[in-house]
């Protein structure tokens, strides 16, 4: 239960509502508590020949009691149900706020699904804890004093004969309550893995349809669903048997009132009266007694999902803005951009070697200036700019913007700088207009980066132009027209660097060439830095380096690299020898003698590097 202690800061907006809602919970019991006293005054009357008249009078009283109580009923239910809708939207709104300034280590670590799966599922069962479960424990304990009062008010001995089986009451709740709290978190985890399947063949479905694997993905789903089954019905055992025993255990108290009580009336102790009142309050006394394991039940719940919240809220991104951020100086263009003995890896986990993807980086972009990065797949170039926007912060050395180190300064300003097209391309549900345009209201920004992008032709052939509803992820746009529109959203917020991580990867050459001539005018006087395996993407680059697992090999201009004739040189003509490769395929020519070729040239730059 020390989970639920997080909430109790969501309450406090809302104090008056939870007075007022409690209070109305109080008086209701209150007077449904009168009606059988009132009932009691009615029959002992009747029995002792009271006029008519008193009669009636004390049947319009109960019927008044009653409505008063109900009316008080539905004031409780709407504040403090509504009460729990409010403390749900603040503490969703507090979640997403919490997730978006958590870094990528989190969600590299982190199932996307069993995130859903806690901002649906475990939000909800929170809920029902914050409104109902605390409405229900009020009127419980309320309703039973009462009750409790009235019934020592008729008989002190009935009573305690009555209660004598609910001795055993407060060892069963603990014992199920315990149980029903582990269960709950075990069924709550495995929801995340179903939700973590399912948004994960959603995402992919192409790769599932196009390897044909529908049946064993909805075999691996019938499995996860059955032990999903089997977990819950291992809980609803619990819940089932919690109802019946406190039955049982209400049922009791109601023979010994029956065989007491009677004997009470038959030897005249208590009158008939007295005897129907009380087995109105033993009643009203049950109910909330068989109510309570409901009770128990929605607290164990919540209990379980505050618990999987509160891991959210507990979370701390490993990268921060700083206490006290340093300013950048100001600048008309461009920013220069330094990398002094950097050394990087990715976050580990457990007790895993450490596998460093970036070693002894030092370079420095003067700026204004284009820096190529080229060199094999894994050779540590999409790290290199992930470093940039601090995505991940390195484990050695220092990132210098402007000469100021980037960990002086705030998230917020470092990233304002930057414009990023990462390799995998997402774009929003939305129109084409609020995905070129987001991070800027400019529209003649988002029109002069689409042509940039040599974009604007494909938008004007879609039936709504700008205003084209894009699918999930961008679905109904091919590979390099997402590229594209990636291209155009980062160029369009007109910031002093601009990152393209393989950027172009999927557009043929003739377009990329053609963006890549648009590019250079767009770039004139920004910093950027380009990362590519395809050497067409960055020879015009102010400066070019080439990463070989993770360490500079080479440096320098596209000429003085050619003259080399080492690592730089031999990815060219790999390159050149891949695309006469291509030509010859097509032409039904035998590829023969360029597939020797290529073979000698890759173990010539392996002796090289």
């Amino acid at each position: 239960m020390k989970a639920l202690r997080r909430l109790l800061p969501y309450f406090r907006p809302y104090r008056t509502q939870v007075v007022i809602g409690l209070t109305l919970v109080v008086a209701a019991a209150a007077f449904g508590a009168a009606v059988p006293w009132l009932l009691r005054s009615a029959i002992d009357g009747l029995q002792a020949g009271v006029p008519v008249r008193r009669i009636q009078l004390l049947g319009l009283a109960m019927v008044g009691v009653a409505v008063l109580s109900g009316a008080m009923r539905y004031g409780m239910r709407e504040l403090l149900n509504g009460l729990s809708r409010r403390i749900e939207y603040d503490l969703r709104n507090d979640l997403f706020r919490h997730l978006e300034t958590l870094d990528a280590s989190y969600f590299a670590r982190t199932r996307t699904g069993d995130v859903m799966a806690r901002l649906t599922n475990d939000l909800n069962a929170v809920r029902m804890t914050a409104g109902p479960a605390i409405m229900y424990l009020m009127n419980t304990i309320a309703g039973g004093l009462f009750a409790l009062v009235f019934m020592l008010g008729i008989d002190v001995r009935l009573t305690g004969a009555a209660l004598l089986p609910m001795v055993a009451l407060p060892v069963l709740m603990a014992r199920l309550g315990k149980a029903i709290h582990v269960r709950f978190e075990a069924v709550q985890e495995h929801f995340g893995t179903i939700t973590t399947h399912v948004q994960e063949n959603l995402s992919g479905v192409r790769i599932v349809r196009a390897y044909r694997q529908e049946d064993a993905e909805l075999s691996r789903f019938e499995t996860l669903n059955a032990e999903y089954l089997a977990r819950n019905m291992f809980l609803v055992r619990l819940y089932g048997a919690m109802n019946p025993a406190f039955g049982l255990l209400a049922g009791l108290g109601a023979v010994v009132v029956l065989g007491f009580g009677g004997l009470l009336v038959v030897r005249g102790t208590i009158s008939v009266g007295s005897f129907v009142a009380f087995g109105f309050y033993l009643g009203m006394l049950t109910w909330p007694l068989i109510a309570l394991g409901w009770v128990i039940n929605l607290f164990q719940r919540g209990s379980a999902s505050m618990a999987r919240l509160n891991q959210v809220l507990d979370a701390r991104p490993l990268v921060a803005s700083p206490d006290a951020p340093r300013a950048l100086p100001p600048s008309a263009g461009g920013r220069a951009l330094e990398f002094r003995g950097v050394g990087f890896h990715y976050p580990q986990q457990g007790d895993d070697r450490v596998r460093w993807v970036l070693r002894d980086i030092s370079l420095h972009v003067p700026a204004g200036t284009t820096l190529g990065i080229v060199g094999a797949t894994g050779s540590g170039k999409s790290a290199l700019l992930e470093l940039i926007p601090r995505l991940f912060d390195p484990q050695e050395g220092e990132i210098l913007l402007d000469g100021v180190p980037i960990q002086r300064l705030a998230l917020d300003e470092l990233r304002s700088q930057i414009g990023v097209v990462p390799q995998e391309s997402l774009l929003f549900s939305d129109t084409i207009r609020t995905n070129l345009g987001y991070g800027t209201d400019d529209p003649a920004a988002v029109a002069e980066a689409a042509r940039v992008a040599q974009l604007d032709e494909t938008i004007a052939g879609f039936p709504g132009g700008y205003d084209t509803m894009l699918g999930e992820r961008g679905i109904n746009l091919s590979g390099g027209q997402k590229q594209r529109a990636a291209l155009a959203r980062a160029l369009a917020r007109r910031p002093p660097i601009v990152l393209l991580d393989d950027a172009l990867s999927a557009v043929d050459t003739h377009t990329e060439a053609e963006i890549l001539h648009h590019l250079r005018e767009a770039l004139q006087g920004r910093t950027a830095v380009i990362a590519s395996h395809r050497i067409s993407a960055i020879r015009d680059a102010d400066w070019i380096v080439v990463l070989s697992e993770g360490r500079i090999v080479e440096q320098g201009r596209h000429p003085e690299l050619l003259a080399l004739g080492g690592r730089y040189w031999a990815l060219l003509r790999r390159q050149q020898l891949v695309e006469q490769i291509e030509e010859t395929d097509v032409e039904g020519e035998a590829p023969g003698a360029a597939d020797a070729a290529l073979a000698t040239l890759d173990r010539g730059a392996t002796l090289d590097s």
